[in-house]
């Protein structure tokens, strides 16, 4: 399994994983809405790789290089055109992709919200299911956890404030917390540089700042970079979501408390498995997939180390 897994990971653009059983040749389409630069998402990449391999069917990555939703939204309607068997995507914004969407659905392609939206917003398309994270009751959890820990007030780093899932994490920390989300929420954009500005800019302003949020490694590792700068590394309280290699470092470090897991390995990996299986034997799970919350600290790294940004 680990040389299967290890073989997986070994992803050449566009990124298309063929091995198909005999007399079978279903497609699947995953598309997001990540720039090229967010690595966050090679394992999302890995995910569909390997449940190509495992499931026999072939799958294709699709993304707008730069993140432009609306070139996303282009993105979708030349999946649908192509006529694959089902379409996984997310939803990062919903007036600007339900639209696509919901053609793929009436076109007769079965379509797989992952990652970002809803439940009820996969439902209104006609999705056959949504896989993915809470968004705010996972920031909720996070918010009540911190407020145990004593804290009152944070900074929570949005590097892609145009998500309403991203908000959510914000807004789901700050009543957990019990206290207003008001200004305690920035737009630090996603260049590396003006993210680490905004956030010693931030932190000079509100000296008295409890505690960091931060909603993924684009946020989180330029944040890292501040704290070493402003010498507030392992003295402010710092939680994040997702992980990645120097989130985990961090964790090891005692400067990140813990690190949210949605898990996208199975947001990528799950869809391609319940496509498979409905369209060769019309099986369907009877609801939506829960891939996280979950905490992950110091005391459970040694998996999470291990595949740190290749399947975790």
């Amino acid at each position: 399994m680990k040389t299967l897994m290890l073989t997986a990971a070994v992803i050449a653009s566009p990124l298309m994983a063929s091995a198909q059983s005999e007399g079978d040749d279903l497609t699947y389409i995953l598309v997001s809405h990540a720039p090229d630069s967010d690595s966050w998402w090679n394992t999302v990449k890995n995910g569909i790789a390997l449940a190509a391999e495992q499931m026999g069917v072939t799958t294709e990555y699709r993304n707008p290089p730069t993140g432009d939703l609306a070139d996303m939204a282009r993105i979708i309607e030349q999946a649908t055109a192509a006529a694959p068997d089902g379409i996984i995507t997310t939803l990062a914004d919903y007036e600007v992709l339900s639209g696509p969407i919901r053609s793929a659905v009436d076109q007769g392609i079965d379509v797989i919200i992952m990652n970002s939206g809803s439940p009820e917003q996969a439902r209104e398309l006609g999705a056959l299911m949504y896989v993915g994270q809470p968004e705010y009751d996972a920031g909720l959890a996070a918010g009540q956890r911190a407020a145990g820990d004593g804290v009152g007030s944070f900074l929570c780093v949005n590097h892609y404030i145009s998500s309403p899932s991203s908000t959510e994490r914000c807004q789901g920390f700050a009543d957990g917390l019990g206290v207003d989300l008001g200004n305690q929420m920035i737009d630090a954009g996603q260049d590396p540089s003006e993210i680490k500005n905004r956030v010693l800019a931030y932190l000079n302003a509100n000296p008295d700042t409890d505690a960091i949020l931060t909603l993924g490694p684009t946020s989180a590792d330029p944040t890292l970079l501040a704290l070493d700068e402003n010498g507030l590394a392992g003295e402010i309280y710092f939680g994040t979501f997702d992980l990645g290699e120097n989130i985990v470092q961090g964790i090891k470090d005692g400067v990140i408390n813990w690190g949210i897991d949605q898990q996208p390995f199975l947001q990528a990996y799950l869809p391609v498995v319940v496509l498979a299986n409905y369209d060769r034997y019309g099986v369907l799970p009877g609801n939506n997939i829960n891939s996280g919350p979950g905490f992950v600290t110091a005391d459970g790294l040694e998996k999470v180390e291990q595949f740190a940004g290749e399947f975790r």
